[in-house]
């Protein structure tokens, strides 16, 4: 398969352009969102149904970062290769900010009004990380999607038990999530120093723990 080259300038503005259809335009998903359509959203009562909401803003606001981490990673990648990996790794996260989208809506939610901080950091952690080597860059993925794949575990055990619909979708984002982080590892990924991911749990929890209220 021939790789298409790009210049740097050219990356730059495809990056801008994602930025912004990323953190201003709905977003679209090439899978059907998981679980029923016909939910058993009227089981939920109003406390249940805000919690709900809350859980899947936080995963909308992962979602948005996580488009940035991979567009910053594929930026700075140092092969084209590996930057076809990344680029493919995040259409394929885009249905994960579809699904997650349209799950707020659907219980009454909003997401985050700091999405443009978080894909602005998320992107220069990214680049940064890219920047200090390939094999570190996969490496970054590696512990990213591992700490995605416990954070999704806690969310599915908080959602309420009537939310079926929410609990599939996170199950199937948790499935794409583990294989990102087997694709990495076998891309030849690096294992990070402990401090570096004691930091980056640090920084997703500030996060995470942001988007629940805002």
């Amino acid at each position: 398969m021939t790789i298409r080259s790009y210049s740097l300038a050219d990356r730059i503005l495809m990056g801008l352009d994602e930025a912004l259809r990323t953190v201003c335009a709905p977003a679209s998903a090439q899978r059907p969102a998981p679980g029923p359509a016909d939910s058993s959203d009227a089981k939920l009562d109003a406390g249940s149904q805000a919690e709900a909401a809350r859980l899947m803003r936080v995963n909308h606001a992962g979602e948005v970062a996580a488009q940035a981490l991979y567009r910053g990673h594929a930026l700075s990648a140092g092969k084209p290769e590996l930057r076809a990996h990344m680029e493919r790794a995040a259409a394929e996260e885009n249905d994960h900010l579809a699904w997650c989208e349209q799950r707020v809506r659907e219980l009454g939610g909003r997401t985050s009004a700091l999405n443009p901080v978080w894909y602005a950091g998320s992107f220069a952690i990214g680049l940064v990380s890219g920047l200090a080597g390939d094999k570190w860059s996969l490496g970054f993925v590696v512990e990213t999607e591992r700490q995605v794949v416990r954070h999704l575990d806690n969310h599915i055990a908080r959602l309420p038990q009537e939310d079926g619909r929410s609990r599939a979708i996170l199950e199937a984002m948790r499935a794409d999530e583990a294989m990102h982080a087997t694709q990495a590892v076998e891309a030849g990924a690096a294992e990070l120093p402990q401090p570096v991911k004691r930091l980056m749990a640090l920084s997703a929890g500030v996060m995470t723990g942001t988007a629940y209220w805002l």
